[in-house]
């Protein structure tokens, strides 16, 4: 718990006195006018200690219990469970409250953390050389941009529609500023269908499964890519990745993605970690920080930091990134989730993911007015399309105590539902959506034949 210590009129005036001002407004007199607040924050008048806990009390009790509705609702951020043993240990005072070492080789459990951390994200993405984590996905994405960007000099990205949109809208915000022009590849039965590709592009960015759920030919992927001279980046669901090819065994160049999944809650969506991993052709562009083991003059097993292509700590000139400590904490927490997992384990896991997608898909769209958005393999999440308007469809579930899943209208798919499975979702919940949904369908169909019989 953070601490709160009072500072006093007469603690102000002795610290004042210290740097040699007499007032607060004297401290801010080199602060333009015009940069100034005018009239001051709007801000309420302050609440005793009792009131506020009062008003905490009353807002917590408007949430929703995780007891009281059964959620369906994926599209990056998953309900999965998370062992006791992972908040066990990030808890601990030397995980918990480090910043970034400054002179790192004396924190060697921290080194070693991340070196764990690293080697369990190569292992998963099958490339050779992963950082340290880095934000979270879609600032990965954007990252693995300016790395493409840097290596070929080139000025157009492109990007399937089937990536993540927060990832896609991170990429195009820093694409503007680099001045490059981003162009979206369409998905056709639910998979990417790349244009043709010609000297310009700098990077094809596809996901794997894509936003839709559907599982990529990557290896085809990368090979247009590559055949037209551009980096392929491929933006990964985790836990998919125990059970498919793995980006380095299709020739992908940068493997980046949300960590959410392993070991991190929702928590209102956030904080998480991105991770990131690619080729050794590129370690020296990767943003962040990388941990390294070696041995020292007694050859005993240590742990230094090797590469850090961050301005604080290199020559602003040289450096690729400003990315500090990241998401360290929770990039443990990923990989002591991975441990808990282990290597049988996490295959295990994907597999009931599958079997239950599969039951789920084939049961919703056997329901009237529910139908497949495409017939692509799916792992954890697919999509479907409804013969009524999603939003109300949505409203009526909720009512009844299912979130259904994320809407897709946003997507260009007017009356679209993505629908996610964790294994907290089991056969009976899955069955109980199905009524849910089904009835709730029906009702909309219902209504909107009533409302056109009224006004014939």
């Amino acid at each position: 718990m953070t601490r709160y210590t009072s500072a006093t009129d007469a603690d102000r005036a002795e610290m004042l006195a210290a740097i040699g001002v007499s007032s607060i407004e004297e401290l801010f007199a080199d602060v333009p006018v015009s940069l100034r607040l005018r009239d001051g924050l709007s801000l309420d008048e302050g609440l005793s200690e009792q009131e506020v806990h009062a008003e905490l009390r009353a807002l917590a009790e408007r949430n929703v219990s995780c007891d009281d509705e059964i959620s369906f609702l994926g599209a990056g951020m998953y309900d999965h469970y998370v062992p006791a043993l992972v908040d066990s240990i990030i808890s601990r005072s030397e995980f918990l409250t480090p910043y970034t070492p400054y002179q790192p080789e004396v924190s060697q459990g921290g080194l070693q953390a991340m070196f764990e951390y690293q080697t369990a994200i190569c292992e998963l993405t099958g490339l050779p050389v992963s950082n340290a984590s880095v934000y979270e996905g879609p600032s990965a994405v954007a990252a693995a941009g300016y790395i493409a960007k840097h290596t070929n000099g080139r000025r157009r990205f492109v990007v399937s529609r089937g990536v993540h949109p927060h990832a896609r809208e991170a990429l195009a915000t820093l694409a503007r500023a680099w001045e490059m022009e981003v162009v979206e590849a369409p998905l056709e039965d639910g998979l990417t269908a790349l244009p043709e590709l010609d000297d310009t592009v700098s990077a094809v960015v596809v996901a794997q499964p894509n936003f839709l759920g559907a599982v990529e030919d990557l290896a085809a992927l990368a090979g247009a890519a590559h055949d037209a001279g551009a980096l392929c980046i491929a933006a990964c669901d985790p836990l998919p990745l125990a059970l498919l090819r793995t980006p380095g065994e299709c020739g992908v160049d940068i493997a980046v993605g949300e960590g959410q999944t392993l070991g991190n809650r929702l928590d209102y969506g956030g904080p998480s970690f991105g991770f990131f991993a690619t080729t050794e052709a590129l370690i020296r562009r990767i943003p962040g920080r990388i941990a390294g083991e070696t041995v020292d003059v007694d050859g005993r097993r240590g742990f230094v930091l090797t590469l850090q292509t961050r301005e604080q700590h290199i020559r602003r000139e040289k450096a690729t990134s400003n990315i500090c400590t990241a998401q360290a904490l929770n990039a443990l927490a990923g990989v002591i989730y991975l441990s808990w997992l282990g290597r049988r384990g996490i295959v295990e896991l994907a597999e009931l993911l599958v079997r239950r997608t599969d039951y789920a898909r084939r049961t919703l769209t056997a329901l009237d007015g529910v139908d497949a958005i495409h017939e692509q393999p799916v792992v954890r999440e697919f999509a479907v399309a409804l013969d009524a308007p999603v939003d109300a469809v949505i409203a009526r579930c909720l009512a009844a105590g299912i979130n259904p899943g994320y809407p897709l209208a946003g997507e260009g798919y007017e009356n679209g539902l993505l629908i996610a499975l964790t294994e907290q979702r089991t056969r009976e919940h899955i069955d109980r959506l199905a009524e849910v949904l089904g009835e709730a369908v029906a009702a909309e169909r219902d209504a909107d034949r009533s409302h056109a019989g009224v006004s014939g």
